[in-house]
């Protein structure tokens, strides 16, 4: 109840300055954490092995960069996200509305790091013919879509989502458990998410996060059903430390049911 609180003062807005422009967001070098975390999800699709029909984004935010590398190995993405703000800030973004944010950067970035020299505008183009559905959730509820995913998905997408709306690592457990619902057996699971981490702030909200460390990572995987196939980690530089959270470093996962 205390978290859904809070989240009634979530700014997406505030969000998105806080993490998604410079200096975090700086794409001169691979040390900053933007590119970072785009070149894990370039290199882990560019292996093929993840695709299909249908990829969830679970707790999407008010975010799309997650999914640049996806879009090209699956026919349909669904968006998700507990907060009608979020979902409200997606869909501008999906219509091309003026006054979305701009990620033209980081499509032009990820297209860089793919190495296929695709103009950025095409890829842009597919991710919004295939974001056909931005869906409310509930990763609290062992259906957190309201009703199973009919068929189930191919695979899982989740980006500092769970840890940040989770009041323990017990619950963190459980909500990794109900969103694995939605993915099929042997569907592949690919996971961002903060290292070391207590808050976070996004306007007027000032958001509690469970800290977690590698291990708590690994045994929630294991213990929702999952076999890790890597992990990797990013360690913040002070230099992007900048009071919008506590943030240590960074986590990227990839599993499989």
């Amino acid at each position: 109840a205390a978290l859904r609180e809070g989240y009634e003062h979530f700014d997406p807005r505030a969000y998105l300055r806080n993490n998604y422009l410079p200096p975090r967001a700086d794409f001169s070098s691979e040390e900053f954490v933007v590119p970072w975390k785009l070149r894990c999800l370039a290199e882990t699709f560019a292996s093929g092995e993840i695709r299909g029909r249908t990829l969830i984004d679970v707790g999407s935010g008010p975010t799309i960069y997650q999914l640049l590398s996806a879009c090209d190995h699956f026919e349909e993405i669904v968006a998700t996200d507990y907060l009608a703000v979020n979902r409200e800030e997606l869909g501008r973004w999906a219509r091309g509305e003026p006054g979305a944010f701009d990620w033209s950067p980081f499509i032009q970035h990820v297209c860089k790091i793919e190495g296929r020299g695709e103009p950025w505008q095409d890829k842009q183009r597919r991710l919004r013919e295939r974001l056909r559905r931005i869906l409310p959730i509930d990763v609290h509820r062992p259906e957190p879509l309201g009703a199973p995913l009919r068929p189930p998905a191919d695979a899982l997408l989740s980006a500092f989502c769970l840890e940040a709306v989770s009041p323990d690592r017990a619950a963190f457990v459980r909500a990794l458990a109900h969103v694995g619902n939605l993915l099929r057996p042997g569907g592949h699971a690919l996971l961002l998410g903060a290292l070391g981490e207590s808050f976070y702030l996004a306007g007027p909200a000032r958001l509690p996060v469970v800290p977690l460390e590698e291990s708590d990572v690994r045994e929630a995987l294991a213990a929702a059903g999952f076999a890790l196939r890597e992990l990797r980690s990013y360690a913040m530089p002070p230099a992007l430390r900048t009071g919008v959270d506590d943030v240590d470093g960074v986590f990227f996962a990839h599993a499989q049911k």
